[in-house]
């Protein structure tokens, strides 16, 4: 019985490993590789024998390394990273690239609390109250209601399937805009349908729009001022996609200047902020902080990260391949980059 080597590039805690072990305990011909010592060196001298690699950013030397690499998993949602190098080593390798999708449960739910959170006004009004003013009601900040608005659900990959189903039980539409469509989709609501031609349209009749698309040349800056005010003065953005996927500059502008209603943002645009004199870490150019019709958030909608039913797609991937299956789940194609 020929052995499947699985490598963990980073050090694996204790309780992962064993989950994983568990997992995968009913494949005899696997072999599940944890490494104390991670430096470069380490890894290279195993990279020769694995034909699966677990981790998010691997050296092109390592890669170039490991000469039987069949399968690597990357364990978050976005492989942007990956993308040109996995195109220039499948030329000449026959290497599968995963995205895994285990954290989008909890991105999805960190998306609702967002969108309800700057829509019923949470941060303004916690923020009085520890002051210790109390009730200062909706003359200062009010809720705007979910009833009867539309939710615009910019990509429907696996985080907006969920926030979808989330939301489904308010008294709301929906709009879906995605690369295409195929008739065979299911929902968990009535949805109206649109194609990338249609963000126009899409935008202008969306009161509540949700992003969550993934990093591409057709994404970068797909929102920007001309979107923005499409949006509306009453439309409120929730991004946990890319901060790039909206433009910067605009989007300051836009809340600053109510353009639209408002914002809550997971995602950033300098994730190694310089300390200004104060030593505080802004990770933008502007200051949204200043801005009261914004919810901001440090890209944690993956919390918690020490959830293990997480890495259960990882273990039917692992199963998979040990089986002989080609059927992956969360297979990239590098031609679309995700």
């Amino acid at each position: 019985m020929t052995m499947i080597n699985v490598l963990f590039i980073w050090e694996v805690r204790k309780e992962l490993q064993d989950y994983l072990r568990n997992g995968t305990s009913d494949l005899e011909n696997l072999n599940l590789i944890f490494l104390d010592d991670t430096s470069e060196e380490n890894l290279l001298k195993h990279a020769p024998d694995a034909q699966i690699v677990i981790g998010w950013k691997p050296t092109r030397d390592f890669l170039d390394t490991a000469t039987n690499l069949r399968l690597f998993i990357n364990p978050g949602v976005g492989v942007q990273h990956h993308i040109d190098t996995f195109r220039e080593l499948t030329q000449t390798r026959d290497i599968t690239l995963i995205n895994g999708h285990g954290n989008t449960y909890f991105t999805a739910q960190h998306a609702v609390a967002l969108l309800l959170a700057v829509t019923n006004k949470i941060i303004p009004h916690h923020n009085w109250m520890v002051e210790g003013q109390w009730r200062r009601g909706d003359s200062h900040a009010k809720s705007t209601p979910m009833r009867d608005r539309k939710i615009g659900l910019l990509g429907y990959g696996a985080v907006n399937k969920k926030v979808h189903k989330f939301l489904s039980g308010f008294d709301v539409e929906f709009l879906v805009l995605k690369r295409t469509w195929n008739g065979e989709e299911e929902f968990p609501t009535p949805v109206k349908q649109f194609l990338p031609k249609d963000l126009h349209t899409f935008l202008k009749e969306t009161d509540m729009l949700i992003i969550a698309v993934p990093q591409t040349a057709d994404t970068i800056g797909m929102i920007g001022e001309k979107e923005l005010e499409l949006l509306g003065p009453e439309g409120f953005l929730i991004n946990i996609a890319r901060g790039i996927v909206v433009d910067e500059e605009a989007l300051y502008n836009a809340l600053k200047q109510k353009v639209i209603a408002g914002a809550g943002i997971d995602v950033w645009y300098e994730y190694q902020p310089t300390p200004d004199v104060i030593n505080r870490k802004f990770p933008t150019r502007f200051p949204f902080y200043e801005l009261d019709n914004i919810v901001l958030s440090p890209h944690r909608g993956a919390s918690p990260m020490d959830d293990l039913k997480r890495w259960d797609e990882v273990i039917e991937n692992i199963t998979r391949f040990a089986a002989g299956r080609k059927d992956f789940i969360n297979v990239v194609e590098l031609d679309r980059a995700y």
